[in-house]
This record gives C-alpha cells, sequence and structure tokens, in this order.
C-alpha cells in the first residue's frame, strides 16, 4: 500500500480527523466513521500513527503533555511496581541538550526521555536474569506514543543515543537507565509516513493457531 492508498484507507475508516492526522495536520476525535460525533477506535487511532520526523515549530500545550503522562500513568507493570521515571525535555537548553546527543530528536518541540530502574522492577522466579523493566517501559512508552496521536501530535520512538551521555547530561541517577526517547509535536505541514512503515507481515505470517 502506497502513502495516498494509506491516508484513504484511514480516511474511509476513520473520517476526516484520522486523515488530517495521516496527512500530518493534527486534529483529533471529530466524527467517527458513521458520521457521528465520537472517538475513533483502537485499532484507527493505531494505524492512523506513524513515526513524525519534521516538526513543526509551535509549542505543545500543557494539558496535551500532562495527557500523555496521564496515558503513562496508567500503564501497567509488572506486580505495578512502575520501574520508570521520565524527564520532560522542553526548555531551550535542554532541548538544545538532547539535539546534540542525538541526530534523531528532529527539532521536536518537546522530548521525553524515558528511564527504567531496573532495581524496582520484577525479576522472575524462574530465571534470574528475567527482568520486566524493559518490558514495562516499553508498555509505558506505548501509552504514551498513542495518547499523543489522540492529541493530534506526531510523535517519533528514539533509541539511537549514548545512554552514558545522556544521563550525564541530564543528571539521571545511576539508578536509571535511559532506555528511549519519544519525540513529540505537531508535524510539519506535508510529513508522511516512511515507506517502510507499510511494510506489514501479513497475519497468517505470525499467528499461529494450536
Amino acid at each position: 500500500m502506497n502513502r495516498k492508498d494509506f491516508i484513504k484507507s484511514i480516511g474511509a475508516a476513520a473520517g476526516a480527523p484520522a486523515l488530517a492526522l495521516a496527512a500530518g495536520c493534527g486534529g483529533a476525535g471529530g466524527e467517527d466513521a458513521a458520521g457521528g460525533k465520537g472517538n475513533p477506535s483502537f485499532l484507527q487511532l493505531a494505524k492512523s500513527r506513524y513515526s513524525v520526523r519534521y516538526y513543526a515549530k509551535k509549542p505543545v500545550e500543557q494539558e496535551k503533555i500532562d495527557a500523555i503522562l496521564e496515558a503513562a500513568r496508567v500503564a501497567p507493570t509488572a506486580k505495578n511496581l512502575q520501574p520508570f521515571k521520565i524527564y520532560v525535555l522542553r526548555s531551550a537548553e535542554a532541548i538544545s541538550k538532547i539535539n546534540k546527543l542525538t541526530r534523531c530528536a528532529y527539532g521536536a518541540p518537546v522530548v521525553f526521555l524515558v528511564c527504567h530502574d531496573r532495581s524496582k522492577a520484577w525479576t522472575s522466579p524462574f530465571d534470574a536474569n528475567d527482568n520486566s523493566a524493559v518490558m514495562d517501559v516499553s508498555i509505558v512508552g506505548t501509552h504514551m506514543m498513542l495518547e499523543a496521536t489522540e492529541q493530534g501530535l506526531g510523535s517519533c520512538w528514539v533509541k539511537y543515543f549514548n545512554p552514558k551521555k545522556v544521563s550525564a547530561a541530564f543528571g539521571v541517577p545511576g539508578n536509571l537507565e535511559p532506555s528511549f526517547i519519544l519525540d513529540a509535536g505537531y508535524p510539519l505541514k506535508g510529513a508522511a509516513p516512511n515507506k517502510m512503515h507499510f511494510e506489514r507481515r501479513a497475519v497468517k505470517d505470525f499467528a499461529e493457531y494450536r
């Protein structure tokens, strides 16, 4: 499926707001597929999300940041231990720092630095090396990423940075490990999914019934 067909399919499934979002114009909610008022379904929301690498020079409202952080707060973690901490990078100084530490902050106006704490996470009684910290923080990040989409924002999940340098730059304590950054902001007009976004396996290729 090419970009044109992708945007057309989203528009048909979720209405004009999802079409605007896929085209990089922002917006959320509005009319559903039946023409009534309501929010898109989870699958419609998930399908409208893509990694945004071009951001408008427009600040993100505090209420939208709050909504993303609330999505993180309610994310499930093993035994509800919540072994994570999030640094919200949005000051000119912080954004300048992160842009020097990775080329993948893409000039986003807000960058969430998400860290995990292995010492506070659940450890499997069957394997001492099986710690839930990375799994937990990945669930948290997924909640954040999808809430950003719900808020009409673009985002990009990034692992391309030196964690030691990032920790030093932002004073991250030793018990925390930077797991990823989540760039967030309004997509620049014309932003579109990378062609790899459409390279998805068929369900029959990964799902096996027993």
